[in-house]
């Protein structure tokens, strides 16, 4: 892992940073037991911040570790697979992984294939019907509009209910995407149908996408090797696309170009849409 030289100043920066992260944790502690609470780990450069953070502040206090909760979507990086696995164990976080199981069952485990709304059990019937679809069939996608309802949003409140969980950390900041430029700290989602009640925690809020490389690069936080190769944003294996190829992506250049440039944009152009429905 690259080590970078920072001045005593921006050091400082950083560490101010982590102390109000540390801040929206102890918000969240003085309401739920850690039990009650998950860690939403991607495996990406933000949740992995955030629950580097999270470590830090338990430690400091003598907490417990709330468990962390990872998505597979059915179109995963294998490396990603493998740097949750590795530091999970490594820094001693349970992780509880979801799969919408019934769609890519109807799917043969297989992108693009035809999956007919028949096939599906009732809970995926009925979260169609609610995302205002009106069809018998449709290709399995990960990314796609549908795709990420499916096999994102539903896995996540299923795992919620299913699990009493109270109270999720999501590493989300502000710069990051324009539909999440208004996100509050801490945001109260009342029950719904098909959505339990729950409390979302949002610590690096205030990061920006610089700071977050250098803290990771000086602190020695880990992170999943495709951002070495040029990934810059990292969502599903065959959507997203390297930024620069060889450039690590603390090398690029962050200011002034998009950070989710390498997503699916019809999913970026849909984010409000998505989020309104429980999206992350």
């Amino acid at each position: 892992m690259p080590k970078i030289q920072l001045t005593p100043e921006r050091v400082g920066q950083l560490k101010q940073k982590i102390k109000k992260s540390k801040e929206i944790f102890q918000r969240a502690y003085e309401r739920f037991d850690a039990k009650d609470m998950r860690l939403i780990w991607s495996g990406g450069k933000d949740s992995t911040l955030t629950t580097w953070i999270c470590k830090q502040f338990c430690q400091e206090n003598d907490l417990a570790m709330p468990r962390a909760f990872t998505i597979d979507e059915g179109d995963v990086f294998d490396e990603i697979d493998e740097f949750l696995h590795n530091w999970s164990k490594e820094w001693g976080v349970e992780l509880d992984w979801g799969r919408n199981e019934d769609v890519l069952k109807a799917a043969d485990y297989t992108l693009g294939a035809e999956v007919d709304v028949i096939d599906l059990n009732e809970r995926n019937r009925k979260e169609i019907k609610r995302i205002g679809l009106d069809i018998v069939r449709f290709p399995f996608e990960a990314e796609s509009y549908y795709g990420n309802h499916l096999m994102k949003t539903v896995v996540f409140n299923m795992y919620l209910a299913e699990n009493n969980v109270k109270a999720v950390f999501q590493g989300l900041r502000w710069d990051e995407q324009p539909a999440r430029k208004n996100d509050a700290y801490v945001e109260e989602t009342e029950a719904q149908d098909l959505v339990p009640a729950h409390t979302r925690f949002r610590p690096i809020l205030h990061w920006q996408e610089r700071a977050l490389w250098d803290a990771t690069l000086y602190f020695g936080i880990p992170y999943c090797p495709l951002y070495e190769r040029g990934y810059r944003s990292l969502g599903a294996r065959t959507t997203s696309q390297i930024a620069a190829e060889g450039v690590p992506a603390w090398e690029q250049d962050l200011e002034n170009t998009v950070e989710r440039a390498g997503r699916r944009q019809d999913k970026e152009a849909q984010m409000e849409r998505l989020r309104k429905l429980g999206y992350m």
